[in-house]
């Protein structure tokens, strides 16, 4: 939790986009992070341009980049997460998929791994095929690392125009999932810091 002016803000992470710079996936995880600031939450986004730059995640060696280091601290920090995700083949980027390998060396912290974060999902994709594919994998790595998936996930069809020249969402159901996901979030993460 961050703590402003005497109020604690619970911290929402964005995790996810592509290597292409304000891809559909990170226009949808700005529009997240800008509602739950709404919500009174801090957020930081951790994009597809600076997953880019991770390494391979290796099991074997401990040296880490200072891009390594930096994601796995701010996801250490952080309340909730939201995973942003292109569909792939049926499966999350292996750009995401990379930085969530990276996540082990979370293993022995007092929160483990994801353990009492929630996290929401969004998955791109160009058709409805790829979604619910891949939709199921990310909440099945999500239960894996000890995380709380929030009940609604959504996924989006890019094949259909969803945003504008200025990245605002213009498909009203779209806007309103997404708005449901981060209030799940963000509640979940308040309540759970609250209690612990």
């Amino acid at each position: 939790m961050v703590v402003m002016s005497g109020i604690r803000k619970p911290v929402i992470v964005g995790l996810g986009g592509t290597t292409k710079a304000d891809s559909s996936t990170e226009k949808a995880l700005r529009l997240v992070l800008s509602n739950a600031e709404r919500l009174g939450a801090a957020t930081c986004l951790i994009g597809g341009p600076f997953l880019a730059r991770l390494p391979l995640f290796d099991p074997e060696h401990r040296e880490r980049t200072s891009e390594q280091l930096e994601l796995v601290e701010t996801i250490r920090h952080a309340d909730g997460i939201i995973i942003g995700t292109p569909a792939y083949h049926g499966g999350m980027s292996g750009l995401i998929k990379n930085a969530i390998d990276l996540l082990e060396d979370l293993r022995d912290d007092r929160r483990p791994y994801l353990d009492s974060r929630a996290v929401g999902v969004i998955v791109t994709a160009f058709g409805w095929q790829g979604g619910g594919a891949t939709l199921g994998s990310v909440r099945t790595i999500v239960h894996s690392l000890r995380g709380w998936p929030s009940p609604l996930a959504v996924t989006l069809n890019t094949a259909e125009s969803l945003f504008d020249a200025n990245g605002n969402c213009t498909d009203g159901k779209a806007v309103a999932q997404l708005a449901v996901l981060t209030g799940q979030v963000v509640e979940f993460a308040k309540r759970f810091s609250a209690s612990s």
